[in-house]
């Protein structure tokens, strides 16, 4: 089992600009993560929740050494990620991290049959030292995803096979190493809702039996909170409150937790009081002063605008960045 920790952890990307800029120093950058910090316990399940373009993906890859980091820390079970140099340590490493990407359509080589997919990362990794082994263990973890009959799929190829049938091999190819920490980003958005809980379903399964810890980048609050133990909210690349699942919904305090809850389709949820955003997104090359969310927020002050809120545990295990969460804010709002 392995537990995460980051520091302070960002990660920015300086735009494709002209000569002069560069040389000037006026390039843009685009800051997609910036100074989170947060700490995972060991087999634990956590949801990364947020619109798209919050800086989720970014984070999964910088925690798989796809992307680098470019200031901060971030530790999987004590590794220093960064510190994680040179091919044969990044392969080492990877024997215990591994990824879900997000679309199979995509992820899973055309040319090659089952078998051969989730048999090459204990070929690269070099894991297995016989065709026997390797053999053995295909159709162990073939078997483990509920692939059965394994003769059945493991000589077909990807375009064989359904959309939740893709996705079971991803999470094979995933688990063939024998990982101690899953990042599943987006794993169920591809298929149907009825494919969906099967696979949700599976990494409950692996997590209870084999303890393996998951961050599980999502856009859908309800996937998060029927398999999470807690549940991440990011804006704009930072952190805004950390939760449990159970009162995710009715004592959300960030007004953009309380955006996502109100802005989920519910055709039987009475629409009339659901928060009325003005304003659009703010871009991550220029980002606002103080909070990033305040453009589009209901609740703000002049503070707002000028001092970053920090994650405040306004209670055991529910942290938020919001300044309406200060005494002077409550205060000063009561003197109004």
């Amino acid at each position: 089992m392995s537990d995460m920790v980051l520091d302070n952890l960002s990660k920015q990307y300086v735009l494709k600009a002209g000569f002069f800029k560069q040389l000037s120093g006026k390039a843009g950058v685009v800051s997609a993560v910036d100074q989170v910090s947060f700490q995972m316990e060991e087999g634990e399940i956590v949801g990364l929740v947020g619109e798209s373009g919050c800086g989720k993906t970014t984070l999964g890859k910088m925690l798989l050494k796809i992307e680098d980091i470019t200031s901060g820390k971030a530790y999987i079970d004590g590794t220093d990620i960064a510190a994680v140099r040179g091919r044969k340590n990044i392969l080492e490493f990877r024997k215990k991290v591994q990824m879900i990407f997000q679309d199979p359509y995509d992820s899973l080589d055309p040319k090659f049959t089952i078998r051969e997919i989730v048999a090459e990362p204990l070929k690269s990794l070099k894991i297995c030292q016989s065709a026997e082994e390797i053999h053995k263990r295909v159709e162990d973890t073939l078997r483990l995803v509920e692939l059965t009959p394994v003769e059945l799929y493991a000589d077909r190829y990807p375009h064989q096979l359904s959309g939740g049938q893709r996705q079971r091999v991803a999470i094979a190819r995933a688990l063939v190493s024998n990982p101690e920490f899953i990042i599943a980003d987006e794993p169920v958005s591809m298929l149907d809702v009825s494919l969906r809980a099967g696979v949700l379903n599976l990494l409950q399964k692996l997590n209870r039996e084999r303890g393996i810890g998951v961050l599980l980048i999502t856009h859908d609050l309800a996937t998060a909170r029927f398999l999470c133990n807690r549940i991440v909210v990011m804006y704009l690349g930072r952190f805004v409150e950390i939760t449990d699942p159970s009162s995710l919904v009715e004592d959300a305090v960030h007004p953009y937790t309380q955006l996502l809850i109100s802005s989920a389709p519910d055709l039987f949820a009475d629409t009339s009081n659901r928060i009325k955003v003005e304003g659009e997104a703010a871009s991550a090359v220029a980002p606002p002063q103080g909070c990033r969310f305040y453009p589009r927020c209901p609740y703000t002050r002049d503070i707002c605008t000028r001092e970053v809120p920090q994650l405040t545990e306004i209670k055991p295990r529910h942290f938020v960045a919001c300044h309406k969460t200060s005494p002077d804010f409550i205060k000063a709002e009561a003197a109004r």
